[in-house]
């Protein structure tokens, strides 16, 4: 089982590199060809959120991006540091009608909408989405 680690400060220039690196590590650990413009799109919107999330909530930590290869499976998993009560929840004291809470919603469903296996999680220590893929059976070797 291969790991890469990315992290980033929280700002909103530092998504299209993870976009980027998913990619790269998606296509060598043997995602399909086909499906990895939904994994740049659903890495794009898990990290836009997660820095959303720490921007808003003041919170100065980086972003946490973990890219896990497995047998046959690869999977993204996006954290933030965002306390939050519930998965749609933002940091304590948002307000029922806030737009940036509709926002994060929205991202939600679009990556739901991507990614057939997702799961999101959260709690007072941040949050974390975790989205899957299956792999094909023999990776992609390095150039």
């Amino acid at each position: 089982m291969a790991t890469v680690e990315l992290r980033f400060s929280a700002l909103p220039e530092h998504v299209r590199t993870a976009r980027l690196v998913a990619a790269a590590v998606a296509r060598r650990a043997g995602v399909d060809e086909a499906v990895l413009d939904e994994v740049r799109l659903a890495v794009g919107e898990a990290c836009t959120r997660a820095v959303g999330l720490h921007q808003s909530a003041g919170i100065a930590a980086p972003v946490k991006v973990l890219l896990v290869e497995e047998e046959k499976q690869f999977s993204i998993e996006v954290g933030d540091e965002a306390p939050r009560s519930s998965p749609g929840d933002r940091a304590p004291g948002a307000a029922g009608e806030d737009p940036d809470a509709e926002e994060d919603e929205m991202g939600l469903a679009v990556i739901s909408g991507l990614v057939d296996d997702v799961e999101v999680t959260a709690g007072e220590n941040g949050g974390q989405i975790r989205m899957t893929w299956p792999t094909a059976l023999h990776p992609v070797p390095l150039a």
